[in-house]
């Protein structure tokens, strides 16, 4: 068993936990972030997909261990807590119908923001690129292209 302290959120955690505990795991069922949804668990599908340290990752390929002194923003962590409000990405997908079965939603949430950060002003083909890492079965991906590209160039 090994200690770890995190902050998720803004929240900080310290927790005891098996070495192979993954990530995900950690995040779902130790400490209710249940916004992060394990799909394919092999780092495909990036519905698992949070901020770690400020990057982008896939957390079911990280163990819990690996996550020690680190910062980790989820999908809940996006929004300003309490609120009840949704940055302008959320709303953006809200008024573009960027999502219907909602599955895959946080993880391409937490991907583009952090995406925005880096690349100011993207093409749709830039988005489409990005949005590769990332599997939805149910939009078709051009309301969620739509969305982000909404709020890049806003």
């Amino acid at each position: 068993m090994n200690e770890i302290r995190v902050t998720v959120n803004g929240r900080a955690y310290r927790e005891v936990v098996e070495p192979r505990l993954l990530l995900t795991d950690f995040l779902r069922g130790r400490i209710g972030s249940t916004g992060t949804h394990v799909g394919c668990e092999h780092g495909v599908c990036g519905a698992c997909t949070v901020r770690l340290d400020g990057v982008s990752v896939r957390g079911c390929l990280l163990l819990a261990v690996q996550a020690d002194g680190s910062e980790i923003v989820t999908v809940e962590g996006l929004a300003s807590p309490g609120e009840g409000t949704l940055t302008p990405l959320q709303e953006a997908f809200r008024r573009h119908h960027a999502l219907q079965c909602g599955f895959c939603t946080p993880g391409i949430l937490v991907a583009a923001e952090h995406f925005l950060e880096l690349h100011p002003g993207p093409t749709k083909r830039e988005i489409a690129e990005m949005l590769s890492g990332h599997l939805c079965r149910c939009t078709g991906y051009a309301p969620i292209v739509d969305a982000i590209h909404e709020v890049a160039h806003a």
